[in-house]
């Protein structure tokens, strides 16, 4: 299993639109879905500060992830920025692995 987690900061006012667009039936997942190694996502806010969200994206493995990027970079980078006016900060947390059963 394969974990892509990012933070988002959303700007005031966008938190309905944001939750659609990343959430579990948003533009991010409709995208996702068309690779059968892609597992799911899941969206969670900060219950200490309302405006920061994460997002985890499940994959099978991070070469599935990568390969997916690399064929898809196009539609990823439209899709980054239709999305990008939602946001005041994005940022990468890592890649995430398991590390036992």
């Amino acid at each position: 299993m394969f974990v892509a987690l990012w933070e988002f900061e959303v700007k005031p006012g966008c938190d309905e639109r944001f939750a659609k667009v990343y959430g579990p039936k948003g533009d991010w997942v409709q995208l996702f879905q068309s690779d059968p190694n892609y597992q799911g996502t899941r969206l969670v806010r900060d219950a200490m500060r309302d405006s920061i969200y994460l997002t985890l994206d499940f994959w099978n493995s991070q070469r599935a992830y990568e390969q997916f990027m690399k064929s898809h970079a196009a539609e990823y980078k439209r899709l980054d920025a239709a999305s990008e006016g939602l946001t005041l900060r994005e940022r990468r947390i890592g890649w995430f692995v398991k590390a036992a059963d």
